[in-house]
């Protein structure tokens, strides 16, 4: 053998040196580049073969069980069939819809106020919005569905016998069953910040679409008319009010005045005394001068003149006549008091009170007329109507029901409801 031979263990040579317990530089390079023998009983001969590691046997293939044919007939039962027997339904038995789309907006005459520029900007409706929400309720109440019934027959509009009985009505439907199905029907969209409204209209065939959706666009006129002449009423209630008394003040004042003067056979008493008046200076005035001619007899005339005694009698006539006069003025003796007759004096007086009544009443008249006018023009002003924005539409082809829609929706429901149910079971099945 060479020297290179690796001689067994436990033969020490002779030449080796001795184990100091220290070791040369070269030695540690040796020790560290030599691969470290096996120990134990794997040393030997064949120490350098590749180790066997022995491995666990792999699990056999998963075959089916009743519970995994369970789930799956679960899954046909509560996906499956439900969502077949949909589409089979929506596609095979559904009848087409036809939309009919009207739109409007309550307006009023009056023009846009510095709050009304306010309400816009920050969003808020105006005045009128009370009036849309009224609408708004108006066209979904049952007495929409009453008037618009009187017109058409909804029941045979929306029944459909032996067809389609999910999205039809039965043609005995009650008045509560019509209005519960108006919403099916009748879909109304309000956008309270614009105060718009748009009623979408669906019917079997298109035309009845389009004349349902004329009728409810009449109706919803009708009741913003009512609506406003309420308001006008309310705003000319006090001033018609008031301008009634006035005319009812003016009538009784002149039916007085009318019962005086026939009473009195004197139309104007002011022009009846002016005359009179009139004739007693007249009658003085003669009576001055009768006795200034009869002065003036006197100083050249003897005593039983007979120029003096036709004198004297012109002037008793002229005295009594002038008494006659003052008396039916009112003036002089206290005769005319006492005898129980009218004086002029006394009809003056109830004249002049007639007259300032008959006045007043005129200018009460006049200013609850002119009252009545103001607020009636501001009612006017004010009142509302409804405008469509959106006239009733006639469509071309059907848009209801959404078949796919519909049938994506049950499909969608069945398959969370059986999966929360797959859950609930193996959550019940891992607490064993």
């Amino acid at each position: 053998m060479t020297q290179n031979a690796v001689k067994p263990e436990g033969d020490v040579s002779k030449d080796a040196p001795k184990n100091t317990g220290t070791k040369t530089p070269e030695q540690s390079k040796a020790a560290a580049a030599k691969p470290a023998k096996p120990k134990g009983p794997s040393a030997g001969p064949q120490a350098g073969a590749p180790r066997v590691v022995e491995v666990p046997p792999m699990a056999s293939q998963a075959k089916p069980r009743k519970r995994h044919y369970g789930i799956l007939a679960s899954f046909a039962m509560v996906v499956l069939v439900p969502t077949l027997a949909v589409f089979i339904y929506m596609y095979q038995f559904a009848l087409d819809q036809y939309e009919s789309r009207v739109g409007f907006v309550v307006r009023t005459e009056e023009s846009q106020s510095a709050l009304d520029m306010l309400s816009g900007i920050t969003g808020v409706s105006s005045a009128s919005s009370s009036d849309t929400d009224i609408l708004y309720e108006f066209i979904q109440s049952q007495e929409m569905v009453q008037r618009v019934n009187e017109k058409v027959d909804l029941r045979q509009l929306f029944s459909r016998p032996g067809q389609d009985p999910v999205f039809t009505l039965h043609p005995d439907a009650s008045l509560e069953e019509l209005v519960a199905h108006w919403p099916e029907r009748v879909r109304v969209y309000y956008d309270g910040s614009t105060g718009l409204i748009e009623v979408r209209v669906y019917a079997f065939t298109a035309q009845d679409a389009h004349e349902l959706a004329k009728l409810i666009y009449g109706e919803a006129s009708r009741m913003i008319n009512a609506l406003s002449d309420v308001a006008r009423a309310d705003a000319t209630t006090y001033a018609a009010e008031e301008r009634d008394k006035a005319i009812k003040r003016l009538v009784a004042a002149r039916q007085t005045m009318t019962a005086f003067r026939i009473r009195t056979q004197i139309v104007d008493p002011t022009a009846d005394i002016a005359g009179q008046m009139g004739l007693l200076n007249t009658l003085q005035a003669q009576l001055a001068e009768v006795l200034i001619e009869q002065d003036l007899i006197r100083q050249t005339a003897r005593e039983g003149d007979p120029r003096l005694e036709q004198l004297q009698k012109r002037i008793d006539v002229i005295e009594t006549r002038i008494a006659a006069e003052r008396r039916k003025l009112g003036v002089g003796s206290l005769e005319s008091v006492a005898g129980g007759g009218e004086s002029f004096a006394s009809l003056i007086g109830e004249y002049e009170r007639l007259k300032v009544d008959v006045e007043f009443a005129e200018r009460a008249y006049l200013s609850a007329l002119s009252a009545y006018d103001a607020a009636a023009s501001e009612a006017q002003r004010t009142s509302r109507y409804l405008a469509a924005y959106l006239q009733p539409t006639l469509a071309e082809t059907s848009t209801a029901p959404a078949r796919s829609l519909v049938v994506l929706l049950v499909g969608g429901f069945a398959l969370m409801l059986w999966f929360i149910g797959v859950l609930i079971y193996y959550s019940f099945r891992d607490r064993r």
